[in-house]
């Protein structure tokens, strides 16, 4: 267990990680400036120079970055690393067509991968563990981060993937899986699932380490009773590095912040302005060890709560409280992030229009997506017949844009309840 469990670093001081983030930042910024034109270009608008960023207490100066820079900026625009020195691309599942891209260095893997130890280790995970990874590979940083973070603690690694349920089962059943890295919805459905085969007995779980969706408390116990285990939140983005930003320890109080490698702050959504700890807002983050691509003062749009309150694990590093919600419309479904553009981007190509509403609801754990779109007068008076043709045509677009299934219901003209005010597209009936 003391193999990735660095109480030098994790029970560090407060001066101590101090002085880490201050060089670092230091030092970030500099490089930024020379290596990166379209954030220098940025600072330059705000008459800064990396002269003006003598430390932590200077970060407010910096300008913002938004997922709209990285779209303008994309693909190669915001890489402070020649694509010679860089071995791996990661992504998110694509907003309005374009894709955020994260690029890494063989360094920013490591510590990438140093992050998901981090996380492994705080649930007691060691090198007597089978560690089962049932987030996505490929583009999606689950699987990669998790797998990577499982081989640093030295555990048996069982990369599965998402989905084949019944191939999950048996390997988790004839190999002794003992953690389990997954979405909690498809944790809720594996502990479905083997209460349905009669096998949950004969599950050797212990921990999971859950992300990639919000989930409630509820939902935490659900799982907890349903698989035997002890279940850890995580949390990541793609833009940061992917999971292993932050993660629970056993007190289950919050999640710690790798401090050392990301500097959190929190800020009114509207305003911009730094919170003291302790309030409610847009949680921001600002990298200091990335190479490749670091990216300064970005604003994850998540809400939250820092606090620095001492810890009974042992844990010096910040903690933030489960994301409360979004200061932007964004929906996160089945781990992927969801846009309402997107799904108006796909009903206007289609030739529908604008009046649409989108319902998302929770069915057994798992996350549901229906879309309501109003058919024109002329579609509704002459094409009735094919309603159904029209619904599984939209339901393949929207898979082809969103990257997930929605189920598409065609409603008769002003049907839609109208709003004298911003129109109401969206109904989350989620309890979060």
């Amino acid at each position: 267990m003391e193999r990735y469990y660095q109480p030098e670093i994790e029970c560090a001081s407060r001066e101590q990680i101090l002085a880490w983030q201050n060089e670092r930042l230091v030092n970030q910024v500099q490089n930024v400036w020379d290596n990166v034109p379209y954030y220098r270009k940025k600072m330059e608008e705000k008459g800064l120079t990396p002269k003006d960023i003598k430390g932590v207490e200077d970060l407010h100066k910096l300008p913002f970055l938004t997922k709209d820079d990285l779209r303008e900026a994309y693909p190669y625009g915001l890489l402070a690393r020649p694509l010679k020195d860089c071995v791996r691309v990661q992504s998110t599942s694509g907003t309005t067509g374009k894709r955020v891209i994260a690029f890494y260095t063989q360094h920013d893997l490591d510590l990438w991968e140093d992050c998901c130890a981090r996380a492994i280790v705080a649930t007691g995970g060691t090198n007597e563990d089978v560690c089962h990874v049932s987030y996505g590979y490929g583009l999606f940083t689950g699987g990669p981060g998790l797998n990577g973070g499982s081989h640093r603690v030295g555990c048996l690694t069982l990369p599965m993937s998402s989905g084949n349920t019944e191939r999950q089962l048996q390997f988790m059943v004839d190999l002794g899986s003992t953690i389990l890295c997954c979405t909690p919805s498809y944790a809720a459905y594996l502990a479905e699932s083997a209460a349905e085969r009669g096998i949950r007995d004969k599950l050797k779980l212990r921990a999971g380490i859950f992300g990639a969706e919000a989930w409630s408390e509820e939902m935490r116990h659900e799982i907890e009773k349903g698989l035997g285990i002890k279940a850890y939140d995580i949390y990541g983005l793609t833009e940061i590095s992917g999971p292993g930003v932050s993660f629970e320890c056993s007190e289950q109080n919050g999640m710690h912040i790798n401090e050392d490698h990301f500097i959190a702050e929190i800020i009114d959504p509207n305003t911009g302005e730094v919170l003291p700890e302790g309030e409610k807002g847009e949680l921001v983050f600002t990298s200091i060890t990335k190479e490749a691509f670091p990216l300064l003062r970005y604003r994850t749009r998540d809400i939250c709560v820092l606090s620095r309150k001492p810890c009974s694990c042992g844990r010096t590093h910040v903690r933030m409280s489960k994301p409360m919600g979004r200061s932007d419309d964004m929906l996160i479904i089945k781990g992927v992030n969801v846009f309402p553009s997107q799904i108006e981007t796909v009903l206007l190509e289609q030739g529908y229009a604008a009046n649409y509403q989108i319902i998302v609801d929770r069915v057994n754990n798992s996350d549901t997506l229906e879309i309501q779109v109003e058919m024109t007068p002329e579609m509704f008076s002459d094409q009735l017949s094919h309603v159904a043709e029209q619904e599984k045509q939209l339901v393949n677009a929207l898979k082809a844009m969103l990257g997930i299934y929605a189920k598409v219901r065609l409603v008769a003209p002003k049907s839609i309840a109208r709003s004298e005010g911003k129109a109401v597209r969206l109904i989350d009936k989620r309890k979060i």
